[in-house]
């Protein structure tokens, strides 16, 4: 090692130090030890691989489903001067080539790979040829089929080890129970049994839980009190922009956000929100991963998700600068009902898979035996309106097919248009010289563009065409001349979600899904819906605790801050200050059980109201209980 960790992290970061188990995760990986993270949603999980990349010599791949992460911690490393990369769904194979080429003979640091990518035989030949120093894999319990995530392609992983065998493998994740900590570490073949992880306590968090005669009113009259920016999820998008409306009308700042709305809108959307130009953001869960907002003192949940870990990380999006922050969850008894009732339609019978894998195939136009490794742009609300089809069904459809290897559906992201220059500086000034009408264009992309000779760079061609003066549509029609000619490569952009098949075509009535894994996950479904019903109805359990408890953990102590502490607390106090009147009780029910009307008419200085209340807190502090005819007893 040229630098040590700390000094990494001062110089490219500006951080003095790391954070809670950053600094082991590190050393571990270092020292060549297969590893296993947790952390919680923002622990700080990019540095605990991007630092010890940059003490060793190669290149760190780094696989992750996020496309937007990706692109983002790219950019991000491109700024800090740290040569980057990475390679997803929606690529041309001209764009992928340039990009492997660049990471084999252009001293690269990090490539990024979505994991449908590990799919191709042509890839693991050339990851093989490279050097490479690390193994991080992101977001990896969609390695375990016990985690809530799965996806096959993760599987693919142990064959980056087959060629770099020395190389440490770093896993992380936020959220693992011990039975998918257990699974991660042994797909990925570890040595030896190797985990960090920080607490899953969050202490400055409040989680509560409500039921609520009506949902919408709870909320925005908890948003009036608490202030503060916040984040409101729903479950569909027809709702973000409904209660976004109610928001503003009770003169809250607000707006919406959801995958259908257009890039430009949700860039916007998200900036005005982080920047505090707008104090609530109703999103559905297409909101916040990799997004950087420490100062968010609330998180409402007016839907039950789906499970514990998909809460959890949600939720945690709340106080990450340590602040009192609140995580609100509001629920109504159809809401359980609806979450327990769900299965049907996670998981659609085999007739109605198959159905939808052919129409999707027709839709996208793919003959039997093709497609493999090709993306696809993809509107599913437009392919759902095509074939006249269950909106959830559908998804859920699409979900088991990628779970069963077939496809890989990213989320909908903005990909900027890019150029690349394929000829020679000196066979472009001979097209310029004898082309005038290209030249203003030409020098105008080689003043602006760095490296446009030796990789894709990114373009905006309203921006081009304002500096040069050609109207747009002029102007893109020229870059397509460009590419034409074989003077460029020219992709223009992308703002919707990428298809890609990961395996060839199949006959749709032969369709090779595992029925024991199918049964299997869907028992996994249902066990975890259970456990998220179980959360929200539970009324006698600390929050904190019942969430730390589920991920393998064992409390300590009582949070004090949630719903159940702060009831709890309250009770002990009325306890306290009605601490005569208590004795009363129980001294008369020395002689025997009674009725709450028989004590309430032996005691004057309280109400049969405030008694019926007072026993209800002597009950949680298990002085008394009630049996089934009403009979107060004491314990």
């Amino acid at each position: 090692m040229s630098k040590k960790p700390l000094d990494i992290l001062k110089d490219v970061w500006g951080h003095q130090q790391f954070r809670p188990a950053q600094e082991s995760i590190i050393d571990s990986v270092l020292s060549g030890k297969d590893t296993l993270a947790l952390l919680p949603t923002g622990g700080g999980k990019s540095i605990c691989f991007q630092v010890p990349a940059l003490c060793l010599e190669g290149i760190c791949l780094v696989v992750s489903p996020l496309i937007a992460l990706m692109k983002d911690q790219v950019e991000n490393l491109r700024q800090k001067g740290i040569k980057a990369a990475a390679i997803y769904s929606g690529m041309s194979l001209d764009e992928i080539d340039l990009v492997i080429d660049n990471c084999l003979y252009g001293d690269y640091k990090f490539l990024y790979l979505s994991p449908e990518r590990l799919l191709s035989e042509k890839m693991m030949t050339r990851i093989a040829r490279m050097k490479v120093s690390l193994i991080a894999i992101d977001e990896a319990h969609c390695i375990s089929q016990w985690g809530y995530d799965f996806r096959p392609p993760y599987l693919e992983i142990f064959k980056i080890r087959e060629s770099h065998p020395k190389a440490p493998i770093l896993a992380l994740t936020a959220t693992a129970t011990p039975e998918v900590q257990s699974d991660i570490m042994k797909r990925l073949e570890f040595k030896t049994e190797n985990l960090f992880k920080v607490s899953f306590t969050r202490k400055n968090l409040s989680y509560r839980v409500y039921k609520p005669d009506d949902k919408i009113v709870e909320a925005v009259s908890m948003i009036k009190q608490l202030k503060g920016s916040a984040i409101v999820y729903v479950r569909n998008r027809k709702k973000t922009k409904e209660i976004s409306d109610i928001l503003q009308s009770e003169g809250i700042t607000s707006t919406f956000y959801h995958a259908g709305l257009p890039a430009v809108l949700r860039t916007q959307r998200q900036d005005d929100w982080k920047s505090n130009k707008v104090r609530v953001m109703v999103s559905t869960n297409a909101f916040g991963m990799g997004i950087d907002k420490p100062d968010v003192q609330s998180v409402f949940h007016l839907d039950l998700p789906d499970d514990l870990e998909s809460y959890y990380q949600e939720a945690g999006r709340a106080g990450r600068n340590e602040k009192p922050a609140f995580a609100i969850l509001l629920y109504q008894d159809r809401d359980v009902n609806a979450l327990l009732s769900k299965s049907e339609l996670q998981f659609p019978d085999l007739q109605e898979i198959r159905s939808i894998y052919k129409g999707l195939c027709n839709y996208l136009q793919i003959p039997i035996g093709g497609g493999m490794g090709n993306s696809y742009d993809f509107d599913i609300a437009s392919f759902i309106d095509r074939y006249q089809l269950h909106p959830l069904k559908t998804s859920s459809a699409i979900r088991v097919l990628e779970n069963e290897g077939f496809i890989s559906l990213s989320e909908n992201i903005f990909i900027p248009s890019k150029i690349h220059f394929t000829v020679s500086p000196t066979e472009l000034y001979r097209f310029q010289v004898s082309n005038h009408a290209y030249d203003r264009l030409i020098k105008l992309i080689l003043r602006s563009c760095e490296g446009v000779f030796e990789d894709y760079v990114r373009i905006n061609e309203s921006e081009l065409a304002d500096r040069t003066g050609i109207p747009y549509k002029e102007l893109t029609r020229m870059l397509e001349y460009l590419e034409k000619i074989s003077m460029m490569r020219y992709v223009p952009r992308k703002d919707a979600p990428q298809l890609t098949f990961c395996i060839p075509r199949e006959d749709s009535d032969y369709l090779g899904i595992d029925l024991k894994s199918y049964r299997l996950r869907k028992e996994r479904f249902i066990k975890r819906a259970e456990s998220m019903a179980h959360y929200t109805t539970t009324l006698t359990r600390c929050r904190s605790n019942m969430l730390v408890s589920y991920f393998g953990e064992t409390p300590i102590y009582h949070c004090g801050i949630c719903d159940y502490c702060k009831r709890s607390s309250a009770s002990k106090d009325r306890i306290e200050t009605h601490q005569s009147t208590i004795s009363k009780i129980l001294v008369s029910l020395e002689s025997g059980p009674a009725t709450i009307i028989s004590i309430s008419n032996n005691l004057q200085d309280l109400t049969p109201e405030q008694i019926q209340d007072l026993i209800r807190n002597m009950m949680e502090s298990g002085l008394v209980q009630i049996d089934s005819t009403g009979m107060v007893h004491k314990l």
